[in-house]
């Protein structure tokens, strides 16, 4: 067999296969839409900016991109460099969401043209994600423990055992990090707005009226804000029936990176394209 038969060796092709159908679930969805797809399914922290950038070599700012979308939430305000930078690369900016994009998620939403959402989409407040310990907590949260804790020391001085233990992974600086993330939610959605190009008037006008939903009326980080709220709040979405074949196709995609333990389902971060593909292990 000369040189160059094989793209790829035998025991590689099937090592990677999944890999490679997914990518081949990605270029039949370009090729139907128009679009350059690429997929995040992650937490987002200031790594994600790298691993975004690798997807988007060479796209042609003159093509429609869209980015499929799945996170439990993170940074906000790389969130905005995030949706800042996918802007610059492309003509329109349509973030499809199969599942969740919550918080930093929504965020990075907010600054899309069109948000493509189905039955089982969901937005959520915007409330910045710490990590603590193993796991993501929420900016509101840690504010809310940390208070309730001193309050119930100081009425049961005796109790400060248990409460020291039950807040070992919280420090004062995260509690002052994330009262300022919090103070900083209103700012982001304004600037998130405008990555899309809206007049800085029409994005406060906006952002005005999220600030209840998103801001100052969610208690909770896992509060859901569906396709149909969403888009009567004034967002851009565009509500997919679950039987056209742009959704299905979608929905295919989504569950084989559901099958490998993608996030927010599981622990591995995922940042693949036709072209790129890096599966990040978080661990448990």
């Amino acid at each position: 067999m000369s040189e160059g038969s094989y793209p790829r060796t035998p025991l590689f092709a099937a090592q990677q296969s999944a890999r490679y159908e997914r990518q081949r679930l990605i270029a039949a969805y370009e090729e139907m839409t128009g679009a350059r797809l690429i997929v995040m399914i992650d937490q987002i922290f200031t790594y994600s900016v790298t691993l975004i950038e690798e997807l988007i070599v060479g796209a042609d700012p003159k093509q429609p991109m869209h980015l499929l979308l799945a996170t439990p939430g993170g940074d906000g305000e790389v969130a905005v460099r995030l949706v800042r930078a996918l802007q610059a690369r492309c003509s329109k900016l349509t973030i499809v969401v199969p599942d969740m994009a919550k918080s930093a998620g929504t965020i990075m939403a907010l600054g899309a043209d069109c948000i493509l959402m189905g039955p089982t989409s969901d937005l959520g407040p915007v409330d910045p994600q710490f990590p603590v310990g193993n796991r993501l907590v929420g900016a509101r949260e840690i504010e809310r423990a940390v208070t309730n804790a001193e309050k119930r020391v100081q009425e049961a001085p005796a109790t400060y055992p248990l409460y020291s233990g039950l807040l070992a992974d919280v420090n004062m600086l995260m509690v002052e990090q994330a009262r300022s993330a919090m103070a900083r939610s209103y700012d982001l959605i304004v600037e998130a707005l405008g990555a899309s190009g809206r007049r800085p008037d029409k994005c406060k006008a906006l952002a005005e009226t999220l600030r209840g939903p998103l801001v100052d009326s969610a208690q909770v980080h896992g509060a859901a804000l569906g396709a149909h709220q969403a888009k009567s709040l004034g967002l851009p979405v565009t509500i997919a029936r679950p039987d056209s074949d742009q959704w299905i196709r979608i929905w295919q995609l989504w569950t084989q990176y559901f099958q490998i333990g993608a996030w927010p389902a599981g622990t591995n971060g995922v940042y693949e394209g036709r072209v790129a593909s890096q599966i990040l292990p978080h661990g448990s």
